[in-house]
């Protein structure tokens, strides 16, 4: 069975950037790079879609995971709290 190929991200890049300046054909771009004209597509497509990401200025678009952590934290302490209060008016 033949090795899978991995590829870096900079290559990918390279390809793509040549797929969107419409110079050559994806054909013609797959065969320099011995590639299949679906995988350059895929790449010139995921460059397309993550173009938007390149001009957010780093905002990311979840929170980070210290983020998360403070507000699991939070949800605990309020938990505690509940239950304290709770347990009062049952009284």
């Amino acid at each position: 069975m033949a090795q899978r190929r991995n590829f870096t991200d900079q290559f990918k890049a390279k390809v793509a950037l040549e797929a969107l300046r419409g110079d050559k054909t994806v054909q013609e771009i797959a065969a320099k790079h011995q590639l299949h004209p679906n995988q350059v597509s895929t790449w010139k497509r995921q460059a397309i879609d993550g173009m938007a990401d390149v001009f957010s200025g780093g905002k990311q678009s979840g929170p980070t995971e210290a983020e998360v952590k403070e507000l699991h934290a939070k949800i605990g302490r309020l938990a505690v709290e509940n239950d304290f209060l709770s347990e009062g008016l049952k009284r």
